[in-house]
């Protein structure tokens, strides 16, 4: 009798896993462990690269968790992506009369189609200060994962 090979997880994989994000005090940033678990496509974009890359190699039914540096995660903070933007180019592409304050989490269209999103830094009276950072660039995280399948 041949001993079933293990499946390891490699580019263009479909997955079946459970996974968390978490601060390195434990908090967690996402979860899927009490819920169902998540599917993806791996080179599809649906988590960051580096997150992706972080997955390769696991082998099926294997549960592990990994302190990631922020260049393994989201990247380093880029203070290139902290940019102004006029109130009146804001207005422009916003519902009519809506508000914006602090902490404001705002998507734009990008002109090849996409989206990207941007906090609101500061406001004074004829600009928002932006920063198009992922909210987790800089940061060292935990990814847990618990890979249940692998097709």
């Amino acid at each position: 009798m041949s001993e079933k090979s293990l499946l390891v997880v490699n580019n263009g994989a479909y997955l079946t896993l459970h996974y968390r994000l978490a601060t390195l005090d434990g908090e967690d940033i996402i979860s899927t462990f009490h819920e169902s678990p998540a599917t993806l496509l791996l080179g599809q974009g649906q988590l960051s690269p580096g997150l992706e890359a972080a997955l390769l190699g696991l082998q099926e039914g294997s549960h592990t968790t990994q302190e990631l540096a922020p260049e393994q995660a989201f990247g380093l903070r880029n203070p290139d992506l902290i940019q102004r933007v006029s109130l009146k180019t804001l207005r422009e592409n916003s519902a009519f009369g809506e508000e914006f304050k602090v902490g404001d989490l705002i998507d734009f269209s990008a002109p090849s189609g996409g989206k990207f999103a941007g906090v609101i830094q500061e406001l004074d009276k004829d600009s928002a200060l932006f920063d198009f950072n992922h909210p987790l660039a800089g940061q060292r995280v935990l990814f847990e994962t618990k890979i249940i399948g692998i097709l």
